[in-house]
């Protein structure tokens, strides 16, 4: 049965599906994937031929199953979804089955970023300075440096740094904010004052622009597509010899994210802090939801880089800054 966005939902607990949709939209939740979840829910429930205004524990575990080729993360973010819908339809007073959160198969993960070495980010920072403009993309030199500093040096998401406006970007008092990042958060982040320094010299290339106008504009005025600037990262990656190990294995754009996390972890480790105490200052610049998202950095930093009083810093100046003005 069709799940598109655009079709009504069809069984016959719609009415409240839609219900409990608005609820949460007005608590400002956007639930993009769990519409989506939702959708696939209302399809099985006709597809079952329930009838009644309910959830029954056999439809629920069935509806749960986990699927051939589905991971422990979806499989859950169904459960998750489904739990609260169930608790809305309890909190009505209709009778529907709790599943309980356990439910899903938790698999260790045993996934380890590919983290790019000292020499590898030299090299790399070398050839994207090297970057020259094109007929289809005439501000790529200027734009691409900057981006891949900010993921490296700020540990950004892609997406955040690409969605910049110049009104984001406070290069007086050396701010960037951030609005609406993951779990629709806002946080402000401040870069090492080197990072700064750069954008305002990438900033002096433009004329006064709006507020609203992109930081670092694509060929159009809007920002970059994802697409383009991880191709950009596999021509440099080729160019410089690093080799890839396939979709999903990396080095990935995303790994200068854990790349940043786990540099300031050695330099904290290094200089003697408490990692434990420092965690939710990492946490709050990563805009993590929770702290067990930045614990396992602990651990990549202890598998990595076991041999950590040893290793220099990378050549690219602070982490997380040390605010002293220039």
């Amino acid at each position: 049965m069709a799940t598109d966005a655009s079709t009504p939902f069809q069984s016959v607990l719609s009415t409240l599906i839609e219900k409990f949709l608005q609820e949460k939209h007005a608590c400002g939740y956007t639930y993009r994937e769990s519409i989506r979840i939702l959708r696939h829910l209302d399809s099985f429930l006709v597809q079952e031929g329930v009838t009644s205004c309910e959830l029954p524990a056999s439809i629920v575990r069935k509806w749960l199953a986990k699927k051939a080729h589905e991971g422990a993360r979806t499989q859950a973010q169904r459960i998750t979804v489904t739990r609260q819908f169930s608790s809305f339809l309890l909190r009505l007073g209709y009778s529907a089955y709790l599943p309980d959160c356990t439910l899903v198969a938790r698999n260790p993960s045993t996934f380890v970023p590919r983290m790019l070495s000292d020499e590898e980010l030299q090299n790399f920072f070398q050839a994207v300075d090297m970057l020259q403009p094109t007929a289809r993309s005439p501000l790529r030199h200027l734009v691409m440096p900057e981006v891949f500093r900010l993921l490296y040096g700020c540990g950004f998401r892609v997406s955040e740094v690409l969605k910049l406006q110049v009104r984001d970007v406070d290069l007086d008092h050396g701010i960037i904010t951030v609005h609406q990042g993951k779990f629709r958060k806002d946080r402000l982040v401040p870069p090492a004052w080197p990072v700064v320094n750069r954008l305002r010299k990438y900033a002096a290339h433009f004329d006064n622009r709006p507020p609203n106008a992109i930081f670092f504009p694509g060929p159009s005025g809007g920002p970059f597509s994802l697409r383009t600037v991880y191709t950009v990262f596999r021509k440099l990656l080729l160019q410089c010899g690093i080799p890839h190990a396939g979709r999903g294995k990396g080095p990935r754009i995303h790994d200068y994210r854990h790349l940043f996390a786990i540099h300031t972890l050695r330099r904290w480790y290094r200089g003697g802090e408490d990692l434990d105490a420092k965690l939710p200052l990492l946490a709050t610049y990563l805009g993590h939801q929770n702290l067990s998202g930045t614990q396992r950095y602990l651990h990549l930093t202890a598998e990595l880089f076991p041999e950590i009083t040893a290793r220099a810093d990378a050549a690219f100046g602070d982490v997380i800054p040390r605010r002293v003005e220039p």
